[in-house]
């Protein structure tokens, strides 16, 4: 019996190698590739591509949104072959009268302050605490991480005590629990409840499920309720507990995933 004939291309020629249907590869811009790598913010990264210090296989190419594909493509950072940094979780307890921002345009103390000399590489918060808020703040430089802790379909509840300048009764705080809307924007809390009492004042422990902008500041003052103090305490399982003021410490590997489990990717 005749050996069978090899198969041929369009052309009538035998082909030497079988077809593959490998996937194309995926290309990303070049600042999401720095900023995934966790070697800076995607913001710092743009700012890097435009200065021209940033080279793709040799070439200084000065588009952010260069496409390149990850570990295929050698990019370099002031001449350095970057490579993605060791990841990094901690827990700050933020002081009161910090922004949460890498650079302050009007000169104000930020976040950073508080990690100064500890020889970290960069990091970026997770979520936001405003200027007039305290407590817990994560901060990470893994931005798929991050991402798992801030989806608003799969993110862990957030805790906050606060002062404020009456004392609620139940009535009005199940008002805060149905919520109200505002400009069109329904906001609530999750839970809200009397933790101790003054005469004039009263701290209050109120649980979000989501993390809008001034949420919990909003909802109060549509109640005619002015905050005194906010501090959060805790988010999802993760307690700021003793933690001093201005103090930080690394996640333990249980911490951060109880807060984003890996199999949740």
């Amino acid at each position: 019996m005749p050996a069978p004939r090899p198969p041929r291309d369009p052309r009538g020629r035998a082909r030497t190698r079988p077809r593959t249907d490998a996937a194309p590869a995926v290309r990303h811009g070049l600042a999401r590739v720095l900023s995934k790598q966790g070697v800076c913010s995607r913001t710092e990264a743009a700012r890097w591509i435009v200065e021209g210090r940033v080279s793709v296989d040799g070439r200084v190419v000065r588009d952010p949104e260069f496409p390149i594909v990850a570990g295929r493509n050698e990019v370099r950072v002031d001449d350095q072959e970057t490579a993605a940094a060791p990841r990094h979780y901690l827990m700050l307890n933020k002081p009161r009268g910090l922004v949460t921002t890498t650079r302050d345009e009007q000169g104000r103390d930020t976040v950073y302050r508080c990690l100064e000399g500890a020889g970290l590489p960069w990091l970026a918060p997770v979520g936001r605490l405003d200027k007039a808020s305290e407590g817990l703040l994560l901060f990470t430089n893994d931005p798929e991480w991050a991402a798992r802790v801030t989806d608003p379909a799969h993110g862990q509840d957030k805790t906050y005590h606060v002062q404020v300048d009456r004392v609620p009764d139940r009535v009005l705080l199940d008002a805060l629990e149905a919520g109200v809307a505002i400009e069109g924007e329904s906001l609530s809390a999750r839970r809200a409840r009397l933790l101790r009492a003054g005469e004039r004042n009263a701290w209050l422990e109120i649980v979000l499920d989501e993390g809008r902008n001034r949420q919990i500041r909003r909802l109060l003052e549509a109640f005619d309720i002015r905050v005194l103090r906010l501090v959060r305490v805790a988010i999802g399982p993760l307690a700021l507990g003793t933690l001093a003021k201005g103090a930080w410490r690394p996640l333990e590997d249980v911490e951060r995933e109880a807060l984003a489990p890996t199999s949740g990717r």
